[in-house]
């Protein structure tokens, strides 16, 4: 299953003013073991079309492993769909410094834009528990006041955000299972937390197994 053409149009469009790259389709079964909710995609995943197909994508797909699951029976999308840059300089072997797009956080400007992206995903996937890595995906459904470093590991089951018709959010009568965990390139900049990660995997086991 993917979002419907005009909804990605429409994505597009409210985003067509930030500093962002091409379009990337969330995608998977109707009905999967679980939804993964990243962040936004990087350049490889820009190139290619393909979510968490990167550096973090061949974390993600241990991860996956480690639970006994295979990538075709995953949902996996972001908060936004096109890769945010900024600017930055870079050196070449040749000593010659060119100017180069970095990957960054979306804004919360970005991620509204594409919020209706992510309605209609969590409305419309029959996943059995939805799986946020990192900060941004967690904020974007759960509130703003939770934090991964809080409640990485902890199923959380309560409503989630989903944006009005005056671009405001608010919260769904209907409450998802929600298990944080860290995003898969945290562990780029600190090794430490595989460990952490490795112990939500084996909680997020439990957790699909009660269905």
């Amino acid at each position: 299953m993917r979002i419907p053409d005009h909804l990605a149009e429409k994505g597009k469009k409210r985003i067509a003013s930030f500093p962002v790259d091409g379009f990337v389709f969330g995608g998977g079964p109707e009905h999967p073991k679980m939804m993964l909710v990243g962040e936004a995609p990087g350049e490889t995943e820009i190139g290619n079309g393909v979510p968490f197909s990167g550096r973090a994508g061949r974390e993600l797909m241990t991860f996956i492993e480690r639970l006994g699951l295979t990538r075709e029976e995953v949902y996996i999308t972001s908060a936004v769909r096109s890769r945010p840059y900024r600017w930055g300089e870079k050196k070449t072997r040749d000593g010659q410094v060119v100017k180069r797009k970095y990957n960054r956080p979306p804004t919360a400007r970005e991620i509204t834009a594409h919020a209706p992206l992510l309605d209609y995903e969590v409305a419309n996937v029959r996943a059995p528990v939805i799986v946020t890595l990192g900060n941004i995906g967690l904020k974007r459904l759960a509130g703003p006041d939770k934090k991964i470093g809080d409640c990485h590991g902890d199923l959380l089951v309560q409503p989630v955000q989903k944006l009005d018709e005056n671009d405001q959010f608010v919260w769904t009568d209907k409450e998802y299972r929600i298990f944080p965990t860290y995003h898969p390139a945290s562990i780029f900049y600190n090794r430490s937390l595989l460990e952490v990660i490795h112990s939500d995997l084996e909680k997020l086991k439990e957790v699909l197994a009660s269905g």
